[in-house]
């Protein structure tokens, strides 16, 4: 089946009050009814409670984009934690609030737990973040609403997934839907830029992936798709030396190459051997070659001098590598360190690696979930998803728990413009992504726990 065409927005979806009518909402504004199936009582308590809430949730939404958050906006990531903490709080959670080290210079993680019956069945792990990439001297501040289309910092990425996973499960939890298990929810406060050390930022996310038996990321949706794959990502930084002499001795036995030849030389197999295998990829980002070499607060900030008359001396590159499981990006390191030792005449060179984001495969154990989310939207009358082509998807906070959690993203608001002072919601698609997630926790929750992937 072809995916829909992003023009026919299959997502703007109003479900009526009663669940029994679901109307289509096209781009052109155009609409048609299909009779919606298989839904319970429950189910359309669940989305009646969903609809009620509906404008309190967009009221909250802009409460929350209008508190800056940028990832260095320390309080006000903190302040738009506290006022979700507040929120999960009023309808049964425990909430908590994961400081980390004051050198860091981040807000920390707000997490919210609720455990339902005697807890002995699922426990699911629900992701988002509290920051954006606005900070407090962007222009971009503030919602604002135009009919179907709301603008403001983050509100697809991802302050609304946030909303969505909140009334989703207040709506379950008022319809008293969630009988077994446990819930909880992890808002990181710097997905947008992760502080360092990442192992000591991402240690309790990682913990709760590796207790929880499904994890569900609310990053913005596509519509016609599910996330169940994305590439992981690394960094690598390469450094070459090489003897400083006059450039008239170049290419003799006593001076060699020079660091730049050598750099190149090392650039060009990179591209001509490394590259190839299916979603791999990697950039150097910054090079400099010269007699002075300066590094700035980042690798990403070089400065070079050097001469024409002056072999030089030193060179480095700094780049990215983005692979689709661990396998691919072992073995394109293995291939990177192969070529970075057979070196030029007079010159050594040594490349290092550091990891960040994980690859999340496409497991059978994400299809199947993907399957399960195809089972509600079939309850729901609505065609069902694909997988998002996990080589188009970059890395987020899931990626961390996909190597031992089943997992699947791509669950909030559908949207455009992230990054960007363009960056905008298509408002009816909050509704739908609340509807569509508490018919999915309920379900998840209410069956056995998933099988667990090997560590």
């Amino acid at each position: 089946m072809h995916a829909p065409s992003r023009l026919v927005l299959a997502m703007l979806l109003m479900i009526g009050l009663n669940g029994s009518i679901l109307s289509i909402r096209t781009a052109h504004g155009q609409g048609s009814q299909i009779p919606a199936y298989v839904l319970t009582a429950e189910d359309n308590a669940v989305l009646a409670t969903v609809e009620k809430d509906g404008d309190a949730a967009l009221r909250f939404l802009e409460q929350m984009v209008n508190i800056n958050s940028g990832t260095l906006n320390v309080t006000g990531v903190r302040a738009v934690g506290d006022a979700f903490s507040e929120r999960f709080a009023a309808i049964g959670f425990e909430t908590d609030w994961i400081d980390m080290p004051e050198g860091m210079a981040r807000a920390g993680h707000m997490v919210a737990t609720r455990t339902f019956g005697s807890g002995e069945g699922p426990h699911l792990l629900l992701i988002g973040h509290l920051d954006t990439v606005f900070e407090e001297n962007s222009p971009f501040q503030t919602f604002e609403r135009d009919g179907d289309i709301a603008h403001g910092p983050g509100i697809a990425d991802m302050k609304g997934g946030n909303v969505v996973v909140l009334y989703a499960l207040k709506a379950l939890v008022e319809n008293n839907a969630l009988n077994n298990g446990k819930i909880t929810v992890f808002f990181t406060g710097d997905e947008e830029s992760a502080g360092e050390p990442i192992a000591v930022a991402r240690k309790d996310l990682i913990a709760a992936g590796k207790a929880a038996d499904y994890a569900l990321n609310f990053e913005g949706m596509s519509p016609g798709y599910a996330v169940i794959g994305r590439r992981g990502s690394s960094n690598w930084s390469l450094e070459v030396t090489a003897p400083q002499a006059h450039s008239s001795g170049i290419f003799n036995d006593r001076v060699g190459a020079g660091a730049a030849f050598e750099l190149a030389r090392i650039l060009n197999r990179f591209y001509g051997e490394v590259r190839g295998p299916f979603g791999l990829t990697f950039n150097a980002g910054v090079m400099a070659a010269g007699t002075l070499i300066e590094e700035g607060e980042t690798k990403a900030d070089q400065s070079a001098y050097g001469k024409g008359n002056v072999v030089p001396n030193r060179a480095v590159a700094n780049g990215g590598l983005r692979f689709m499981n661990e396998a691919q990006k072992d073995a394109a390191r293995e291939a990177m360190r192969k070529i970075v030792a057979a070196n030029l005449p007079q010159t050594t060179a040594t490349i290092s690696f550091e990891d960040r984001y994980p690859a999340m495969e496409e497991t059978p154990a994400n299809q199947s979930l993907l399957a399960r989310l195809n089972a509600v939207h079939a309850r729901l009358g609505l065609d069902p998803v694909e997988s998002f082509p996990p080589e188009r998807r970059g890395a987020a906070d899931i990626s961390f728990v996909a190597p031992h959690v089943t997992g699947m993203d791509g669950l909030g608001v559908d949207g455009q413009g992230a990054h960007s002072p363009r960056e905008f919601m298509h408002v009816p698609s909050m509704a739908f992504a609340t509807r569509r997630a508490a018919l999915l926790i309920a379900d998840l929750m209410n069956s056995p726990a998933a099988q667990r992937p090997a560590d």
